[in-house]
């Protein structure tokens, strides 16, 4: 499986020819790909989906399906009709195997209203989990860890991922950062991973194989 990070907090999945898009949002470049089967957005925030980039998705990719909370499905009912999904459900298509996590967005401040949010875990190997602390109880090979957010404080993430132990972790959702910003918490996700596993960062466009 080939996990290529965008911008912010977009992956486009590849296995077997097929790809899998997730959180393509407005911090993100317009996603081009074509061979798309699926695309899963996390939650409504316009940072991880908007009807522009699902409607571009649609156009090369038609009857592709699109996976996200019932928030997300309002967010885009003008586009498409999303298929609901939540935590402990579990979708395939084409060679993927989805499973949610989750229901809420992590708080942001008592004055922001807090929104549906349902991380994905592919094929039992990747695990997304949009803007929440989410451990899916199961081992997790490859994290995709978001690094910076008005809701993100370095110590509870730190304890996150203590708790989750990926093997490999790379940070995502990193456009609220400067370059010094973005290197110090990095630096703080090596601190729990590793020794014992690996962190990888990668610019957008870059991939790794999980």
């Amino acid at each position: 499986m080939l996990v290529t990070k965008l911008e912010h907090a977009c992956l486009v999945v590849e296995e077997d020819g097929a790809r899998l898009v997730i959180d393509p949002g407005a911090f993100t470049r317009p996603v081009e790909a074509t061979g798309v089967v699926a695309v899963v957005v996390t939650h409504e925030h316009p940072d991880h989906g908007t009807a522009e980039q699902v409607a571009g998705l649609l156009d090369r990719n038609p009857g592709i399906s699109v996976f996200g909370p019932a928030g997300v499905a309002a967010a885009l009912a003008q586009v498409v009709d999303v298929d609901v999904v939540t935590d402990g459900e579990a979708r395939s298509v084409g060679p993927f195997r989805l499973t949610f996590h989750g229901t809420r967005h992590q708080l942001i401040h008592s004055s922001v209203p807090v929104v549906d949010n349902t991380g994905v875990f592919v094929n039992g190997v990747l695990f997304h989990p949009g803007d929440a602390y989410i451990d899916p109880g199961v081992p997790v090979e490859v994290f995709a860890t978001p690094v910076g957010a008005p809701w993100l404080r370095v110590g509870d993430l730190m304890d996150h991922l203590a708790s989750v132990a990926p093997r490999r972790a790379f940070p995502i959702h990193e456009a609220t950062l400067s370059d010094i910003g973005f290197a110090g918490h990095t630096d703080r996700i090596r601190q729990v991973v590793e020794p014992a596993g690996e962190v990888v960062v990668l610019a957008p466009g870059e991939s790794l194989t999980a």
